[in-house]
């Protein structure tokens, strides 16, 4: 009997469709076979006869399945290769840096995700956006249909301005560029500052996808470890004494994954240090909005002499129409201008008019203010949670959403995060996020995510193997 499976619509013919295509990819369903009659499956559907109809006409249309007159459906003879993908999860795929986004992004909704970097989307402020994107639909046509600048919305940026002041960052709207998302912000950066086999330094661990976006600008990555006060210092200024780098790619608060905080005498000193080695860095500020209390920012203390400075609201709005931010001293957003016009040609103007809706009218900041509490109370409930399977926080993280978390004596993170991955749990390995391939123990826990009692018990049988 073909079993329901839910889409993303959740319509009944939504469901005919996903339950059709399922059996297909899984050749349980072969090339040339006849499909269930209408009235069979609407039978076995509980669907109406109808609902079949246009479920089987719209697979007809995708050249999924053919009609035959008088004869009735049947499966395409021609279909694309077999792929464990479409069968079930990649187990065998190495844990590099992007195991953790494509097990995380190509998962279905019965998955549960506490490796993944972002909200699930119960917590994001739906029906905030919804009512933002009504207001939009209203909005003068240009905005609907005209290309954006390539600085990007004005008002956004003096609105970013004031809020970074915030932060003691004092920047002018015009050393403001917007972005698609933090992301973009980087690779822009990376081809406005580095050539292949430059050399960058990152911590050690670091955002799994700093590396990933490294390996594509062919640069030469070194690791500095990472201690809960920021950087090895010995190490760091080791590191610029051995190998010379063009660039510095950190997050001073809440860093990923360790949701660690950087010490004003550490920032002090890797300011220094950068000064005296001729070396630029890149802030990256996306979780800035998470913390409890201010943390010191490399761009507050450097004025943007070194230091350049990026956002987004893709973490705290939504993913789906996303908005980042470069901050920058006037020179770079210039050079920035021009590689963004050859890259991706105007501005997103919906994404930026949708932030500065849900930002200038306070909905932003109440909403912040509830999720902050939310992710505080999770952060304990996660922590008690892990200790009890004898899985130990790395620190204490001053807000934010991710525990850094380290296995007991024995226990390969990679093997566990498979084995749980088998059981529709994706969890984040270590050493996705090493360089060195020092973090074999660690796991990064995404405590928003975490809340569902059938990823502890994934992850205990997965640590007993």
């Amino acid at each position: 009997m073909l079993n329901t499976i839910e889409t993303d619509t959740g319509t009944r013919v939504g469901q005919v469709m996903a339950t059709i295509r399922q059996r297909i990819s899984a050749r349980t369903l072969a090339p040339g076979a006849k499909l269930p009659s209408i009235r069979g499956l609407a039978k076995m559907m509980v669907v109406s006869t109808s609902t079949v109809v246009e479920a089987y006409d719209r697979l007809a249309a995708e050249g999924l399945i053919l009609s035959r007159r008088g004869s009735g459906f049947y499966v395409a003879g021609h279909l694309p290769p077999l792929t464990l993908a479409e069968i079930g999860p990649k187990l065998d795929r190495a844990v590099d840096p992007f195991w953790v986004s494509r097990q995380s992004l190509e998962a279905t909704e019965d998955v549960l995700k506490p490796g993944c970097g972002w909200l699930p989307a119960s917590w994001m402020p739906q029906a905030e956006l919804r009512r933002s994107l009504r207001h939009i639909a209203r909005a003068d046509d240009r905005v609907l249909t005209d290309y954006g600048t390539p600085l990007g919305l004005l008002p956004l940026r003096h609105l970013l301005s004031r809020r970074m002041a915030e932060h003691g960052i004092e920047v002018l709207p015009d050393q403001i560029m917007l972005t698609e998302s933090g992301t973009q912000a980087i690779d822009l950066l990376l081809r406005l500052l580095v050539e292949p086999g430059d050399t960058v330094l990152v911590d050690d661990p670091c955002y799994f996808n700093f590396l990933a976006l490294l390996r594509a600008h062919r640069v030469k990555v070194i690791g500095v470890p990472y201690t809960p006060g920021g950087p090895d210092m010995a190490l760091f200024t080791a590191a610029l004494t051995e190998h010379r780098p063009r660039l510095y790619i950190t997050n001073s608060a809440l860093h990923n994954p360790t949701g660690a905080t950087l010490s004003p005498v550490s920032a002090h000193r890797i300011l220094k240090l950068a000064d005296q080695a001729g070396l630029t860095i890149i802030e990256d500020d996306i979780f800035a909005d998470f913390e409890l209390e201010p943390a010191p920012r490399l761009a507050a203390f450097d004025g943007f002499e070194r230091v350049i400075h990026i956002g987004s609201f893709s973490k705290t709005l939504t993913a789906a129409a996303r908005c980042g931010f470069i901050a920058a001293r006037r020179d770079f957003i210039e050079r920035l201008i021009d590689l963004k016009i050859a890259t991706s040609f105007g501005g997103n103007a919906l994404s930026a008019e949708l932030v500065l809706t849900l930002m200038k009218d306070g909905t932003y900041r109440k909403y912040m203010n509830g999720l902050r509490d939310r992710l505080s109370r999770a952060m304990g409930e996660t922590g008690r949670k892990l200790q009890a399977l004898g899985i130990k926080p790395w620190t204490e993280p001053r807000g934010g959403m991710f525990l850094w978390s380290e296995l007991p004596e024995g226990l390969d993170a990679a093997d566990v995060a498979r084995r749980a991955l088998a059981e529709n749990v994706v969890l984040a390995p270590g050493n996705a996020f090493s360089v060195s391939q020092t973090a074999t123990r660690f796991l990064r826990f995404n405590v928003a995510q975490s809340g569902d009692a059938r990823v502890f018990a994934a992850v205990e049988r997965a640590m007993r193997g």
